[in-house]
């Protein structure tokens, strides 16, 4: 790796990382007002708890040395002590690691306004070390989702920065906990206004940011070859989804808003992830308008089926990454079945996307199950009723009489 690529690629580390305070910031106006420390907690929790466990061991597990390995051996150099000294190794899993925070603190926004904190760090840990970690080997990591094309005599999988691994891994395992942990009191449609929308805008602008290396991170493993398709790619991608999501509210209830706008950014954002490096920016374009159409059609669904998903978890990320990874089974550059292949593309990327979601959603739903009838998940109704922040964080977001 020459300089260029290693600065590069410490670059999009950070610029990773900062993605997780901009999720705090978007979850944290969604909130009611005195829940939103406890919501931006949850973010903040995961940045320190799976740092630390990334390092000791969930780096080691996240490559395999064969097709059909579960993951790696986690003691294989336990805490990266033997990579010491090695930049390309240790600026690598450090990127890595950026990945796995965010994928954590994406799931916790299913549970708002109702879940222990000291809860929430068990499930995050443990759900990071049987899921996160062995799905990013199965992806990238040499699993049997990145050779499932050459398994099959197709071709393989597309997953460039995380449909599978990140959205529709957090997207299920967010489904799960929101039934888990059940509805919040006086759950219906219209009785959970967001706090503070300049919070979620602020957010999903920090999140639009960080997402170019996001998408374009991994790029220093690949001399930069593809940086301006997928950094285009991103942009347009995100700008229509935006489009796409303020007409579905213009239309539906006659007034965009802001919490629109940052919900369509986001959608786009999560559709474009998989698909960033393989697919023209007419196409990313079209696939952004479709994921801001269909994810705010798909964020009614909680009210249709019953499940409180507090912060449209399942309509934006699980709905997105579904989208954006079996668009590609349609419009990939070469392979897809507009562009120039046939039903391959389109049939490695649904077993993909499909494993991912169920394994993630069973598993999660085991974790949360059994930390909920233990040691308990959710808060009290009347601790809820009253605002979560004092009593799991004792603060207030908001003390408008400090002396």
């Amino acid at each position: 790796m020459d300089t260029g690529e290693l600065s590069w690629a410490i670059t999009a580390t950070a610029l990773v990382l900062f993605m997780t305070p901009g999720v705090a910031f978007f979850y944290g106006g969604l909130v009611k007002a005195k829940s939103v420390i406890s919501m931006m907690m949850m973010s903040f929790g995961a940045m320190g708890l799976i740092s630390v466990l990334w390092v000791l061991y969930g780096f080691n597990m996240s490559a395999v040395g064969g097709v059909w390995e579960f993951a790696g051996n986690p003691f294989s150099d336990f805490g990266l002590m033997a990579a010491a000294g090695d930049n390309e190794t240790l600026v690598g899993a450090a990127f890595g690691a950026t990945f796995a925070i965010i994928t954590v603190a994406l799931v916790s926004g299913a549970i708002a306004d109702r879940a222990k904190f000291g809860s929430w760090m068990i499930f995050a840990g443990i759900w990071a070390t049987l899921v996160y970690f062995p799905v990013a080997a199965w992806v990238w990591g040499g699993g049997w989702i990145l050779n499932l094309g050459e398994v099959m005599g197709l071709p393989g999988v597309i997953d460039y920065a995380g449909g599978t691994a990140v959205h529709i891994n957090a997207g299920a395992a967010a489904l799960a906990l929101a039934l888990v942990l059940g509805k919040r009191v006086g759950f219906a449609k219209g009785a959970h206004v967001p706090h503070n929308p300049p919070f979620v805008l602020l957010g999903a602008g920090i999140l639009w940011f960080g997402w170019f290396g996001f998408n374009a991170g991994a790029e220093f493993l690949n001399g930069l070859a593809n940086v301006g398709l997928i950094v285009t790619n991103t942009l347009v991608a995100t700008a229509a989804a935006i489009l796409g999501w303020l007409l579905v509210e213009k239309i539906k209830d006659g007034k965009p808003t802001s919490v629109g706008a940052g919900s369509g950014a986001i959608a786009g954002l999560v559709a474009i992830t998989p698909a960033c490096a393989n697919l023209a920016p007419g196409w990313a374009l079209l696939l952004g308008v479709l994921a801001g159409v269909l994810c705010a059609l798909a964020i009614e669904l909680k009210f249709k089926l019953g499940f409180d998903d507090s912060l449209d978890v399942v309509g934006i990320h699980l709905v997105g990454g579904l989208i954006g990874t079996l668009y590609l089974g349609f419009f990939a550059i070469d392979t897809g079945l507009f562009t120039g292949g046939d039903f391959g593309q389109l049939a490695v990327q649904a077993i993909a996307a499909f494993g991912v979601m169920i394994y993630s959603f069973v598993v999660a739903f085991i974790i949360g199950f059994a930390i909920e009838k233990t040691i308990g998940f959710r808060v009290t109704e009347e601790d809820e009723i009253a605002g979560i922040d004092p009593i799991v964080h004792g603060e207030a977001g908001y003390v408008l009489d400090a002396k």
